[in-house]
Parts: structure tokens; sequence; C-alpha cells
């Protein structure tokens, strides 16, 4: 699956879906620093991904700081070919307008991509 490099970071899409209803989510950061994948709640909020009184919260603390995230399970994920089910991902306001969320370590390792940065590519194994 082809990749963008962009502003110094690479850009990637993925689907998820939630409650029967599939999105694509553009504008999402290949990110082998976070070791867990963090969407962006606006990017969700029209298909019904929104913080409930039963979700986990969860602080994380990165290079940006301390966020704030819920956690939510959904019916799949899907990065090119890789499809996961059944996954809990984490929601915060994310704080850039370009950037809709971060694919982490544990969708990375779980597919167990190998990122080509000479031809732009996450392959999977």
């Amino acid at each position: 699956m082809k990749f963008e490099y962009r502003d110094g970071l690479l850009f990637t899409s993925i689907q998820i879906s939630y409650k029967g209803m599939m999105k694509t989510i553009d504008n999402i950061v290949i990110d082998t620093g976070a070791s867990h994948t963090l969407l962006s709640q606006d990017e969700v909020d029209d298909i019904g991904i929104r913080v409930t009184a039963e979700d986990e919260i969860v602080t994380s603390f990165g290079i940006g700081g301390k966020e704030h995230a819920f956690i939510k399970k959904i019916e799949l994920i899907q990065v090119g070919d890789f499809i996961m089910k059944d996954v809990a991902i984490d929601f915060t306001s994310f704080p850039y307008e370009d950037i809709n969320g971060l694919l982490g370590l544990d969708i990375l390792m779980s597919a167990k991509f190998n990122i080509d940065l000479n031809n732009l590519e996450l392959r999977l194994q």
C-alpha cells in the first residue's frame, strides 16, 4: 500500500467500521513512536463515535505533552489489505488541522508491516 511523504511525515488513509457504518479517514500519520493508534474524535463524530460514561479515559505522555483520550471498541480497522476486527482504539480531540490521527505500533506490529521508505509503501510480511 502506497503512502505519502509530506511535511516531514508519512501519511496514509485507513478505514474503520463502527455499528455497521464504514468511514475512510485520510491524513493519518504512520508513527512508529506512538505505542497506540490514536484517532481524531472530530473525524468520527458523524458515525456515532462519541465519549460516553462507560468509556475508559486514558492519559498519554509524548513529545507534544499530555493528551487525554477515550477508548472505544470498533468493529474493524483496515489499513490497505490488513483488517483487524473488534479492536479498541483511542480517540481524542486532535490539536492539528492537517493530521487526523496516528497509526501506532499496536496496529503496525499486529499486521507485521514492513515500511519501505525507498518506495513509500507499507507491505504486509
